[in-house]
């Protein structure tokens, strides 16, 4: 183990080494607990293993605190009070639970049910609804789309590295018909602009408009300088210089030429879509950012193993989403 931890620190530094090695033991710690980790889990496996809200707390215990439970607000020691599920600090006396302060908080729904509906959100390629959660979970409709948002909510990350090498960039309208107007009309429809980096992770965002200002800022921040950007023939991308930017002529029905192409972007189009037309079948403007912050984190954890335990921990990083906020105007 010193030998292990000596090299980690040359490459990683002491407090990130000692991280990775503390994090490493509690997986193997919750796999003898909990049997299995939870990787590529099914509906049954989450069941089996986490169906009880006692061993859904004890899993959590060791997700937000891998080197053992302390006191949220000040660090120190704790005793453990069997008979209530919580904790009390023995130097500033604060009494938490594994819950305080995370996503969970102030949740009267049994852990099992969190978890079950966790897992059928990380695992439904284009997402589920809230009247399904509710029916499948038992739940009345206003605990399940509430419960719903609190995820998305977690899902969402401002803190992203910047997308390299070949990215593409593509914006489409997202919104409902209207009768007695005109194919094209775009006045109930809001703008969103996504960039996908091939092989790799995708960037949604809602935006006011569609011309070269919105458009190249959002390029700006979610593109590494040297990138190479994929476009259609919209006229608003030629401001990008030539040596890192090429597009497919669409208007003239070219859609691939070598590896010059938008499809990877046009695929999340149509996912989310189907998601909206067959899943939620009407989304409100006000919270479209939540539903593509949940298809963003599902795509970029497409190929994670582990992607069910990771969406726990940003559950657990989390601060509590208050109702009235997801019900008021904008």
């Amino acid at each position: 183990m010193c030998l292990v931890l000596r090299g980690l620190d040359y490459l990683f530094g002491e407090h990130l080494a000692h991280d990775f090695v503390v994090r490493q033991l509690v997986r193997l710690l919750l796999s003898s607990r909990h049997g299995a980790l939870p990787v590529n889990m099914n509906l049954l496996d989450v069941i089996d293993q986490y169906g009880d809200d006692e061993s859904c707390r004890s899993y959590l215990e060791g997700l937000r605190w891998p080197r053992g439970v302390s006191c949220p607000r000040c660090d120190g020691s704790v005793s453990r009070i069997h008979d209530r599920a919580q904790f009390d600090c023995n130097s500033c006396r604060y009494r938490f639970s594994v819950t305080a302060g995370t996503l969970f908080h102030d949740s009267h729904l049994p852990l099992r049910k969190w978890f079950l509906a966790i897992y059928l959100i990380c695992e439904s390629k284009k997402g589920i609804s809230a009247k399904q959660l509710q029916r499948t979970l038992g739940t009345s409709y206003k605990t399940a789309w509430y419960m719903s948002h609190r995820i998305r909510d977690a899902m969402g990350n401002d803190d992203q590295p910047l997308l390299n090498g070949i990215v593409e960039v593509d914006e489409t309208y997202i919104g409902g018909k209207r009768k007695h107007v005109g194919r094209g009309y775009t006045g109930n429809k809001a703008v969103v602009v996504g960039a996908v980096e091939r092989g790799g992770e995708v960037r949604l965002k809602v935006v006011a408009n569609k011309d070269r200002k919105t458009l190249q800022a959002f390029i700006d921040a979610h593109s590494a300088p040297d990138t190479m950007i994929f476009t259609d023939d919209y006229a608003v991308y030629d401001y990008l210089p030539p040596e890192r930017h090429q597009e497919v002529n669409h208007s003239a029905e070219e859609w691939v030429r070598g590896d010059v192409h938008t499809n990877t972007v046009e695929g999340v189009w149509s996912l989310f879509k189907r998601s909206v037309v067959g899943s939620y079948h009407k989304v409100s403007i006000k919270h479209l950012p939540a539903y593509l912050d949940e298809m963003e984190f599902r795509f970029n954890g497409r190929d994670n193993p582990y992607l069910f335990r990771d969406t726990l921990m940003v559950m657990l990083a989390g601060d509590a989403l208050p109702y009235r906020e997801l019900v008021d105007k904008p």
